[in-house]
């Protein structure tokens, strides 16, 4: 007598003795029924989805195992599975990343050479900077604006506890590149800054204790992301926010708040890549002898820059890049 029966898709198998595996279900969620969210928060492997249809609501979920080592970060457009209305902590399952249209990407620092998406289909970065304390970090805010650029996002800065004269220098330095600056301080109008984020996903990027976390909770009154304050003696703010997370201002305006950052590794930058977040310096390059390494006296762009000196602080901040990328090379 035969013992062996034929089984199809929707038998079960059952492990022998104590601890017996429980049935499958025969009415596992179909991939063609899934829902398309927006991936708001991650946490050891959990998300956030957010979801505008059937209704909006926010979902819980975890990646289903058909998408292996795939990562998936905050901004990610996500087909789900299992969607429970009525219980939106049950876990759903994420089956599918769509295509990403672009993604903000960093190194730990200039020596790794294995860069971190960060966030993904975004339309601008926000660079956040106090002009007091601590104080603008040229070096930070030009890796930044170089990532935003690799990622074909807008760069803007928006500059916090400000006064006239420090916001109109920052103003000067930076508006000339073609990046905006907006001044915001606590009482300050929102409306500019408002009229600039609309009908866009923009990622918030800055120091810890620039006010970052203030700002988001203007921005997004119910966000109660929690604010902190600057070190007396490292002049460092605390990491108030620990991890990315999308808030949403109106149907078509999101931002993404991150935690505070103090580096900007650019491992993942080429040297004509870099140079494209210098456009004051760049002119200057056509008139360098070629294979310039435009790291020594006779580079056309330091003669440019001893013509105009506002061009030094930009150009010791664009050699300080190429020395951090030819360490990592060599």
């Amino acid at each position: 007598m035969n013992n062996l029966q034929d089984y199809d898709e929707d038998d079960f198998r059952s492990r022998p003795g104590k601890h017996k595996s429980r049935p499958r279900s025969k009415d596992r969620p179909k991939f063609e029924n899934a829902e398309t969210g927006l991936v708001i928060t991650v946490d050891r492997g959990r998300f956030t989805v957010h979801l505008e249809k059937p209704e909006e609501i926010d979902i819980y979920a975890v990646k289903a195992r058909e998408l292996g080592r795939k990562g998936v970060i905050v901004g990610d457009l996500v087909e789900v599975v299992g969607i429970d209305t009525k219980n939106p902590e049950n876990m759903a399952r994420i089956v599918k990343v769509n295509e990403r249209k672009n993604s903000l990407q960093k190194s730990a620092d200039d020596s790794e050479s294995i860069e971190r998406s960060l966030v993904a289909n975004i339309e601008m970065v926000a660079i956040v900077v106090s002009t007091s304390e601590p104080e603008p970090n040229p070096r930070l805010i030009d890796r930044t604006v170089i990532a935003a650029r690799l990622a074909n996002a807008q760069p803007i800065i928006i500059a916090t506890k400000t006064d006239v004269e420090s916001s109109q220098k920052l103003s000067e330095m930076y508006q000339a590149l073609d990046i905006p600056v907006i001044s915001v301080n606590k009482t300050s109008s929102l409306t500019e800054l408002l009229d600039i984020l609309d009908g866009k996903t923009t990622v918030l990027i800055g120091p810890s204790g620039v006010g970052k976390s203030t700002l988001v909770n203007r921005l997004v009154p119910d966000a109660h992301r929690r604010t902190g304050v600057v070190n007396d003696v490292t002049g460092q703010g605390k990491h108030t926010s620990t991890s990315a997370f999308a808030l949403k201002i109106n149907k078509s305006t999101w931002i993404i708040d991150t935690p505070g950052i103090r580096s900007f590794g650019l491992a993942h930058a080429t040297v004509e890549e870099i140079l494209e977040g210098f456009p004051d310096l760049m002119q200057a390059t056509t008139l360098c002898q070629k294979g310039c390494s435009h790291q020594d006296t006779s580079c056309a762009i330091e003669a440019a820059a001893f013509e105009n000196p506002t061009l030094l602080p930009r150009l010791d901040s664009f050699r300080r890049l190429l020395s951090s990328l030819e360490n990592v090379e060599g």
